[in-house]
């Protein structure tokens, strides 16, 4: 048999072989890394350079002697290496006569919780990793819980460092019957706890004589044997749409991922939010026409019909549709420094959509030490939570256990961009579909007609003390002189009535401009002239406030005075109590304050008096027209 023909054999039986997607968690240096580098040597999938370069790095990096470190093959990163830990997630690749295997190696410190989480999102099974020195710990229990989250099913429990216990039965049923206890709420469908020495290859690759009372299976035979179908083809046919192709005006396709399920020619599909629907006449991709696509399948689908859809839409089985709704109930780990705050606005990515959304209702944080549900109003770096969320528009979605490609998503913070929480569903909030916004036969237009003026927000944010309300309330004599409709909305009053029950939390400051900001909406709606005088510390709410009327009705007034100077004013004596300690969450104090960074209007109090200023910004608005 010739060379090309060996190789074509070769790549068939490759290809016939099923794939298992692990990762290896636990807490930090329970030998995640090792372990993964001893499967990689003693696979003898290492090329001699690499294991030459290994030798050397072990000799300079390593911490096992005289010994190769095995956890170096892993431990790419620079930094990892001088600090002997995992940062960042590691990928490899491996296989053996019955099994190919991508590994995610994942980092074991807390804060670098959400790559684990990153791991797990991709993975059928997660090895967790226990010292058996140490036992079970707060991050073994982190990860079990993430892992579950995330829709692992299978899990190998992984005694680690057997040999520096004397090979213990006692020790590996003491760990496994205290990881049990915990885990037996997580619905695990099967449980594998192995005895092993990853450094000595203990149990890794098969069964060992130093561990005579462990009679289950080495390491990698159970990962080839472990049956983790988790029958895509078998779900509703989803394809999340990333791109419409259209190359000429005879061609329109529509381009994704197939999430669930599989389609072929002929078939009736749905769009799952207008709930338009068409058959599908072709299956293209590079290497020509296909019969039928099936999950995991990169393909571009042609339709019968003229159908209005757009990058983020999903088409569906049109017999087994997704749930769609502007507001679901979902499982949520936060990853940011910066706590969540209920009311702030955020971008929420599901597939190729991405829409503002905020959660509404914290219902409560997992205590992942207990599974316990306790009562909170915020979540923290690595907690875990379950929320209510509320969407700028309805999404097409299924619940995650159903399929973690349209039911899982990112939260992504508007300013920075940074992906600041990992979400997973778990059901669509009906009631919402429920709720329209009804058209009225005297809308906004009229009503400001009649007044004889166009409606706006004017914004006035700046420190306690900096003559916000002073200037607002000038503003609104000289509006009313000229027989202008107004309402003055300022801080103090509305936390007399409206905003009561709020306190001055970050969490409270967020609800309050969230309803004092829907408040100005509808006055708006009203046709007023809203003038709105809150220090509004944070950027995120002046935002959304801006993005309930739009750029064209709110104008932001920073009303930009020293803090040295609002101390010196001090109307209220609130900065020397701030500073004494007998208020708390004071703003300048010990509470941030974030100034507009592209404010329409900024006022300088200390270059010219109130009276001045509000005279240049009722000549602002007569200058835009608002006057009428």
């Amino acid at each position: 048999m010739n060379a090309p023909t060996d190789l074509k054999t070769f790549l068939a039986a490759q290809e016939k072989k099923s794939l298992l997607r692990f990762l290896t968690c636990g807490s930090v240096d329970d030998g995640k890394s090792t372990l993964i580098g001893r499967l990689l040597y003693d696979t003898k999938l290492l090329f001699e350079d690499t294991l030459a370069s290994l030798e050397k790095d072990s000799r300079k990096f390593g911490t096992t002697g005289e010994d190769i470190d095995f956890a170096l093959l892993v431990d790419g990163l620079e930094a990892e290496r001088e600090q002997g830990i995992t940062i960042d997630v590691a990928y490899r690749f491996f296989a053996t006569d019955k099994r190919k295997f991508i590994v995610a190696d994942t980092p074991g410190h807390e804060q670098y919780t959400r790559n684990m989480a990153t791991g797990a999102s991709n993975s059928d099974l997660a090895v967790i990793l226990i010292d058996a020195r140490k036992g079970v710990l707060v991050q073994t229990r982190r990860h079990a819980y993430i892992a579950s989250l995330l829709g692992i099913r299978h899990i190998v429990l992984a005694v680690n460092k057997i040999d520096l216990v004397g090979y213990s039965q006692q020790v590996f049923d003491d760990i496994v019957a205290d990881f049990t206890k915990f885990a037996a709420k997580l619905g695990f469908v099967t449980q594998a706890a192995i005895p092993l020495s990853a450094r000595y290859g203990i149990n890794v690759m098969a069964k060992s004589p130093e561990t005579p009372w462990y009679k289950g299976p080495a390491l990698l035979t159970h990962l080839e044997s472990v049956d983790v179908d988790t029958a895509l083809e078998e779900n509703p046919f989803r394809m999340p749409v990333q791109w419409v192709n259209r190359p000429n005006l005879d061609f329109r396709g529509f381009c994704g991922t197939i999430a669930g399920g599989k389609v072929k020619p002929g078939d009736t599909i749905a769009v799952a939010k207008s709930g338009r629907t068409s058959k599908v006449t072709r299956i293209v991709t590079m290497d020509g026409d296909k019969e039928q696509a099936v999950a995991g399948d990169a393909v571009t689908l042609t339709l019968a019909d003229e159908v209005d859809i757009s990058r983020g839409d999903v088409l569906a089985d049109a017999h087994a549709r997704p749930d769609v709704s502007d507001q679901f109930a979902a499982h949520l780990l936060w990853m940011a420094d910066e706590e969540m705050l209920p009311g702030r606005q955020y971008l929420l990515k599901i597939g190729a959509a991405t829409v503002p959304a905020a959660i509404s209702e914290l219902k409560h944080k997992v205590d992942v030490n207990t599974l316990e549900h306790m009562a909170g109003k915020t979540l923290g770096l690595n907690e875990v939570g379950y929320a209510n969320f509320s969407l700028a528009q309805p999404l097409a979605f299924d619940p995650y256990k159903d399929n973690r490609d349209t039911g899982g998503f990112i939260l992504i913070d508007r300013f920075s961009n940074a992906t600041v929480g990992a979400g997973m569903i778990d059901f669509g909030l009906r009631r919402a579909t429920n709720v329209h916004w009804q058209a009225l036969d005297v809308n906004k237009q009229a009503r400001a007609a009649l007044k004889g003026q166009k409606p706006v927000v004017l914004w006035f944010t700046g420190l306690s003390g900096s003559g916000k309300s002073t200037i607002a309330n000038l503003v609104e004599k000289k509006l009313a002189a000229e027989g202008k409709h107004t309402y003055l909305l300022d801080g103090d009053n509305v936390r007399h009535g409206l905003n009561k029950d709020l306190g001055f939390t970050d969490a409270d400051r967020v609800e309050n401009i969230r309803r004092v900001g829907e408040t100005a909406r509808l006055f708006v709606d009203a046709g007023l002239i809203v003038l709105v005088s809150f220090i509004s510390p944070f950027r995120s709410e002046r935002r959304m406030a801006r993005d309930l009327v739009g750029s064209d009705e709110f104008i932001e007034v920073f009303v930009d005075t020293p803090i040295e100077v609002c101390m010196q004013r001090d109307p209220k004596g609130l900065y020397e109590k701030a500073r004494a300690g007998a208020i708390k969450n004071f703003t300048g104090i010990d509470s941030p304050y974030e100034p507009p960074e592209h404010a329409e209007i900024t006022v300088k109090t200390v270059e010219a008096d109130a009276e001045s200023h509000a005279e240049a910004l009722v000549e602002h608005l007569r200058q835009r027209g608002l006057l009428g």
